[in-house]
């Protein structure tokens, strides 16, 4: 039966299964570590890499990554207390203009990104935000939907990695500007909901830089046997907490420099 571990508990393909189904059939569960306590952090990214795996099997193209849990905000909130590195693939672009895709995702949650594309390939281990920040191509304001397979999205850090880092869709603003122009640790968003702000931040709250965030995920990759490719799409982690986007809502995030991000609720 759906849902239930397999004879002789969990392991990692029964729980990579058992999250593609979830995803699959907007199912939601408890964190399999109230189970199996012994799901880690490097499990869980045995996980993730299995179903990324899986998606590439069935068609999806890998475009880039993403980091969750960059903020203290979010860190605090999720009682998690590191970053996570995580897959994007083709099937998470959400094209401008399109409302939050409520028939496919469990419980979505809309946050500010700063986002990179590659112009070079960047592999660590040992980078530094320095050398980070000259592989960047250009930078753009995004928002990222997250979603968790977790219900009330309560998990630990092996289950989130196994689930990519609460991945659901994700979307680019419409201005592009090379590194050069910008002073990313002062770039600010505001965050609207419904027509009032609720939220702000710069991108300072991202790991002090969002070239931070980027040097850990190039580094955390290499520990994985990965590489962060010329062309990726990097999301830098959410600027401030997320916010709930329930059918019929509104959300715009914006940015000082980078324009401004509308997102529908969609219908439900």
């Amino acid at each position: 039966m759906a849902g239930e571990a397999p004879a002789g508990g969990w392991d990692v393909a029964s729980v990579a299964a058992e999250l593609l189904a979830c995803e699959d059939e907007r199912r939601d569960r408890p964190p399999f570590t109230d189970e199996w306590p012994e799901l880690d952090l490097d499990t869980g990214y045995e996980i993730q890499d299995l179903n990324l795996q899986k998606r590439l099997d069935r068609g999806e193209t890998l475009v880039g990554v993403k980091l969750g849990l960059t903020s203290r905000a979010k860190q605090q909130r999720m009682g998690v207390h590191f970053p996570f590195v995580a897959w994007l693939t083709d099937a998470m672009v959400l094209p401008v203009g399109v409302p939050v895709p409520q028939d496919r995702l469990i419980h979505p949650r809309i946050e500010p990104e700063i986002v990179f594309v590659m112009g070079e390939r960047l592999e660590g281990p040992g980078v530094t935000c320095a050398q980070a920040m000259s592989a960047v191509e250009s930078v753009w304001g995004g928002a990222e939907v997250i979603d968790s397979r977790y219900r009330d999205f309560r998990f630990t850090a092996g289950d989130v990695a196994a689930d990519n880092a609460s991945s659901g869709a994700f979307v680019t603003g419409p201005v592009g500007l090379p590194p050069s122009e910008l002073d990313l640790a002062l770039e600010a968003v505001l965050v609207e909901v419904g027509g009032v702000v609720v939220d702000s931040a710069t991108g300072a709250a991202v790991q002090g830089h969002p070239g931070e965030a980027l040097a850990l995920a190039a580094n955390d990759l290499a520990r994985r046997g990965h590489a962060i490719e010329a062309g990726w799409i990097v999301l830098t982690g959410g600027m401030t907490d997320a916010v709930f986007a329930p059918p019929g809502s509104s959300t715009a995030l914006h940015f000082t420099n980078l324009g401004s991000v509308f997102l529908a609720g969609g219908e439900g």
